[in-house]
């Protein structure tokens, strides 16, 4: 019989194995399907109201990990990173998973029941960090274990096909590529992950609030202005109040927390004699007051930035708290954010005639997202970890024995009163000044007790009196200059400062955990 051409079996060469590379990107763009979807879905699940706490995969994961990151860890962040310390940790967040996937996908093509199983308990793990998030509900894990299945799915489909295109016979001429494979399933994994987040960092009804509480917060019963001689606007030192856009942020919060402010209330419950609830017109009908406070990061380093000045605007703590009552034997409050994040915060900081904030404004300007809207806590003398809740939710009167903060449990200490501190900002350390008149100048701080001294010291020399500018307030920080008559060759330069008490700041070296880092902030320049 003979066999013509136009009866023959249709037939395709076949193709060698795929190189073992192929496996790892197969691994990598599952990875990245099933962390674009949960994120999309993550997304939705927020818009219509359906999350009950932080459904994104690689946003829980990175909480998670925050959650249990040591005070050592911490500092090394901060200290690394400063305010992009959150930035990093999603980036290392994502290039571990990328990792993890890259060899999964490796694992698949030589045993793929075994690579499944590990790709699968990636999944588990991502919906454990769900779970483990403040607030969070079952159905928050939705997000995460659709994308996990569409992940495994991608998986599978991919052996199949390069199987399919090495047998040869009919159907390998329709078996997908892996170069179409991965523009595809990467493509939608990014438009999805992009999406996601864009649905998820423009909420329009918080942005809308915020924008509409620039023309209906109250005007202050007081008005705090900067005294002349304040600020010496010597170019280099820190302003004496910082820009809203330049202040720093420290947080726990991976993913900005945008808050509609016309849904948003605050809570007061515990050791009161009558629970509380004011929601957002009610907080702005209250008599506003100005203060001008300087915040600090216990991370702060001897030296660092992590500290700023500014005009806060809003209604004393101490009057929320006498309309609840607080009971004899209270002796904390535990404030929380939206996010679940808390701060125990001694109850007589709230109570006395110090001006502790429920602040809305900053600097004349609704609280930006990233500090806080659309209230927060702000409380002169103690360092952020204890006191500065943003996106504050509730107040819950109770005890030191009874409730712990957020950083306590993690090895920080309950009291977080701020020391006294003070900063060379100019010249900085490595730089190279001229013979002559040299302005060593910087900054000063010893939250509600006030600086009353500072003095310069350079190499071995006795130490000498800065000028101080005009003080503004207890509460915040004060700038000083020292005129050197700087001579050639290289020099060590030292601050220290003195509170109102005449207390020097401490010289001995310490780190900032447990509550604060102290020492002598010291630069070396050279002068030519």
């Amino acid at each position: 019989m003979t066999v013509t051409a136009s009866s023959a079996p249709a037939t395709a060469p076949s193709e060698p194995p795929p190189p073992r590379w192929v496996g790892a990107v197969d691994g990598v763009v599952a990875g990245l399907v099933t962390v674009g979807l949960g994120t999309l879905l993550a997304a939705v699940f927020s818009v219509i109201g359906q999350a009950g706490g932080q459904p994104a995969p690689i946003a829980a994961v990175s909480g998670a990990f925050i959650d249990r990151t040591p005070p050592w860890l911490k500092d090394f962040a901060v200290g690394a990173f400063g305010t992009n310390d959150k930035r990093a940790l999603l980036v290392g967040t994502v290039i571990a998973l990328t990792v993890i996937c890259a060899v999964i996908g490796l694992v698949v093509r030589r045993r793929m029941p075994l690579g499944l199983v590990l790709f699968s308990l990636v999944g588990v793990v991502g919906m454990a960090a769900v779970l483990s998030r403040p607030g969070a509900a079952v159905t928050d894990v939705v997000p995460t274990l659709l994308g996990t299945i569409a992940g495994l799915w991608f998986l599978r489909r991919g052996v199949g096909m390069d199987a399919l295109r090495r047998s040869g016979d009919a159907a390998s001429l329709h078996a997908e590529s892996p170069t179409r494979r991965w523009v595809l399933g990467g493509g939608l994994g990014i438009v999805a992950a992009w999406f996601g987040n864009f649905l998820t960092g423009d909420s329009a009804a918080a942005t809308a609030s915020r924008d509409a509480a620039i023309d209906t917060a109250p005007p202050p019963s007081n008005v705090v202005t900067v005294p002349a001689g304040a600020d010496l606007k010597i170019p280099g030192v820190a302003p004496f109040i910082v820009p809203n856009a330049d202040f720093y942020r420290i947080d726990t919060a991976i993913v900005v927390p945008r808050v509609d402010a016309t849904t948003w209330t605050l809570k007061v419950t515990g050791m009161v004699e009558k629970e509380i609830e004011i929601d957002w017109a009610t907080l702005q009908s209250k008599p506003m007051q100005e203060a001008m406070i300087t915040l600090m990061c216990v991370s702060n380093e001897v030296g660092g930035d992590l500290t700023g000045n500014a005009i806060w605007t809003g209604w004393p703590v101490r009057e929320l708290l006498k309309l609840a009552g607080p009971k004899p034997g209270a002796d904390m409050v535990l404030s929380q954010s939206v996010d679940g994040f808390t701060a125990g915060t001694p109850i007589e900081a709230l109570t006395d005639d110090r001006n502790s904030l429920i602040a809305i404004r900053m600097n004349g300007q609704p609280l930006p997202f990233e500090h806080g809207f659309p209230a927060r806590i702000v409380v002169p003398g103690l360092y952020g970890y204890v006191s500065a809740t943003k996106w504050v939710s509730e107040l819950t009167v109770t005890t030191f024995a009874d409730a712990q903060g957020y950083w306590t449990p993690r090895g920080w200490s309950p009291m977080g009163p701020v020391k006294t501190e003070s900063r060379i900002d100019v010249p900085s350390s490595g730089a190279t000044v001229k013979a002559g008149k040299v302005a060593v100048a910087g900054v000063a701080w010893a939250q509600h007790r006030g600086i009353s001294k500072v003095e310069v010291q350079v190499d071995t020399g006795p130490w000498e009196p800065a000028r101080l500018a005009v003080d503004a307030t207890i509460d915040a920080w004060r700038q000083w200059v020292y005129e050197w008559n700087a001579t050639s060759g290289s020099h060590d330069i030292r601050v220290r400062a003195y509170d109102s008490t005449g207390q020097v700041q401490s010289p001995l070296e310490a780190p900032p955990a447990p509550d604060g880092a102290t020492g002598i902030h010291t630069v070396t320049v050279r002068v030519n």
